[in-house]
């Protein structure tokens, strides 16, 4: 008769993410890009910088967009948050200004203008990037103009989408080219947009 193991046996933890490994995995991508670019950006180079196997990686993630794409969300939400609550036009005034700030200065927007550019040439990696970021973001811009409108803060020229557009789109166009994107084109995109 076979022994019987009297211990417990531990749950098979599958997929389970090591958080410390996840996060090593995630800062070790960001850092990579923002060192090589995305071209240079491979699963191995990112599992030899976070000090994980590259299965863990695959276990975990399918691609190189995916970990970025959690960098980018994670990042976005602690740095550069939508405003929940004011909708005053002082505070979507800098909004905007705080994302010209972001995809100019902050690592995590070198994450966003990468996967803009990969979107380009890669329908998956757009199509991710729209559902997993670009879309549930905008949700929360439509809501926060929407709110100023109500208050009478803001008042758009244009319908939500296309104001945001308006916006957004050459601030995004001047940081993908490289140049700076002054507070002052930020206020008068603004200004010609959103003021009352």
């Amino acid at each position: 008769m076979p022994a019987v193991n009297s211990q417990p046996r531990r749950a098979h933890s599958g997929n389970q993410r090591d958080e410390a490994a996840r996060l090593a995995v995630l800062h070790a991508a960001d850092d990579l890009l923002v060192e090589h670019g995305f071209a240079k950006l491979t699963i191995e180079a990112i599992a030899r910088e976070a000090g994980v196997a590259k299965q863990t990686i695959y276990r975990w993630w399918p691609s190189k967009v995916e970990i970025l794409l959690d960098t980018l969300i994670e990042d976005s939400e602690k740095r550069f948050p939508v405003p929940a609550e004011k909708s005053t036009m002082d505070a979507v005034r800098g909004y905007f200004r705080g994302f010209a700030r972001f995809v100019t200065r902050d690592p995590a927007g070198k994450v966003l203008l990468a996967l803009i550019a990969e979107a380009q040439h890669s329908p998956e990696t757009a199509k991710s990037l729209h559902d997993r970021y670009l879309g549930p973001r905008r949700e929360l811009e439509r809501d926060l103009l929407a709110r100023g409108i109500e208050a009478g803060e803001i008042s758009p020229a244009l319908d939500l989408d296309a104001a945001l557009d308006a916006v957004v789109g050459p601030i995004v166009y001047r940081a993908l080219t490289g140049a700076s994107v002054p507070r002052a084109l930020v206020d008068a995109l603004f200004d010609g947009l959103f003021k009352p």
